[in-house]
């Protein structure tokens, strides 16, 4: 089996600490893995932890999404508007795996929506629908409803939330229910959240 050279120190130490996977500094010296984590080991170069190596496999995966380079005026306010949309009504926490917009609101729905889908980019097939409405209501129907202002497909209707009987006056104001408007990538969720950074520094 091919070993690693000790002249090759630096090239290896270098390439590991530029991001390289042990595969991909292995696949660049024509060597087995092995024989890196051997020399890696011999000549105490720490390996990362597990933290850092999913940090690393989460910078290097390709978006989902494909932006839009050339903004036009409609598509600045768009955007926009969207960010805002999502500073004020998504869920943004550092524990958030995805873009999650809870809303009753059409308007606000629908407008989100075409910043998905129009300033973004989103694969459609990435795009799930959470509906939260009481067990009085007809849950086909809401489906039917959002569904056809979303321009989601039903089968992307997660299975909906429908709490135990409760007096509330809300019940009575969301009359449609609500959707939470989720979209599984996070690489777009931190993107829209450094958008709303910088919308921060306007004021």
């Amino acid at each position: 089996m091919a070993t690693v050279q000790r002249k090759q120190y630096s090239q290896v130490l270098r390439a590991y600490n530029s991001g390289k996977t042990a595969k991909e500094v292995s696949d660049g010296l024509g060597v087995d893995i092995d024989a890196v984590y051997y020399f890696m080991r011999k000549h105490k170069i720490p390996r990362r932890s597990l933290a850092v190596r999913n940090k690393l496999v989460f910078a290097k995966k390709r978006p989902s999404f494909l932006l839009k380079r050339v903004l036009g005026k409609n598509d600045v306010r768009l955007k926009l508007l969207g960010v805002a949309i999502y500073w004020a009504e998504g869920y943004k926490s550092d524990k958030a795996k995805c873009v999650d917009l809870a809303n009753s609101d059409p308007d606000m729905i629908r407008i989100f929506m075409k910043f998905l889908r129009n300033v973004c980019g989103v694969d459609e097939n990435r795009l799930r629908v959470l509906l939260y409405c009481h067990d009085r209501q007809k849950i086909p129907e809401l489906i039917a409803y959002w569904s056809h202002l979303t321009k989601i497909s039903p089968r992307l209707f997660t299975k909906p939330y429908v709490p135990k009987r409760i007096s509330s006056p809300n019940h009575r104001k969301m009359s449609r229910g609500l959707i939470h408007v989720r979209y599984y990538d996070k690489k777009l969720l931190q993107l829209i959240l450094s958008w709303i950074e910088e919308y921060k520094k306007i004021a």
